[in-house]
């Protein structure tokens, strides 16, 4: 597929999808005969995964070399797994942390309402 096509399917820019390739995050796709990037459909996955990766806070810098390490194949598997590993496990930290002000969030939310249930009982009683 050619880059705006890539571009409006994966959501990214063109100017991104060309960074991403400049830096390494995703390898340069072939080109057409006259020149212009040719995208495989399995790209597609890769870079909605390196999207997920990004969304749940993973650096750059790993992104980077997560990506480095998948470009090295099967000998790899062993370090790529170990690196979702400590980044799951990042994520489940920050989720309960996230569950944790959520149920903060919820208790002020019925205090606030408790007040204003009393203040308006104490209005319409004077």
């Amino acid at each position: 597929m050619k880059i705006s096509e890539m571009a409006e399917r994966s959501g990214l820019s063109i100017d991104t999808l060309r960074f991403y390739e400049k830096i390494g995050l995703i390898e340069p796709p072939p080109r057409d005969d006259a020149g212009r990037r040719d995208y495989p459909e399995a790209a597609l996955g890769w870079i909605r995964f390196l999207d997920q990766l990004n969304a749940t806070g993973m650096k750059q810098a790993d992104r980077i070399r997560y990506a480095r390490l998948r470009a090295e194949g099967p000998a790899t598997y062993a370090e790529r797994r170990a690196m979702l590993e400590a980044h799951r496990t990042e994520i489940a930290r920050r989720l309960a942390e996230l569950e944790e002000t959520l149920a903060l969030m919820d208790r002020k939310v019925a205090h606030y309402r408790a007040l204003e249930n009393e203040t308006q009982k104490e209005m319409t009683n004077v």
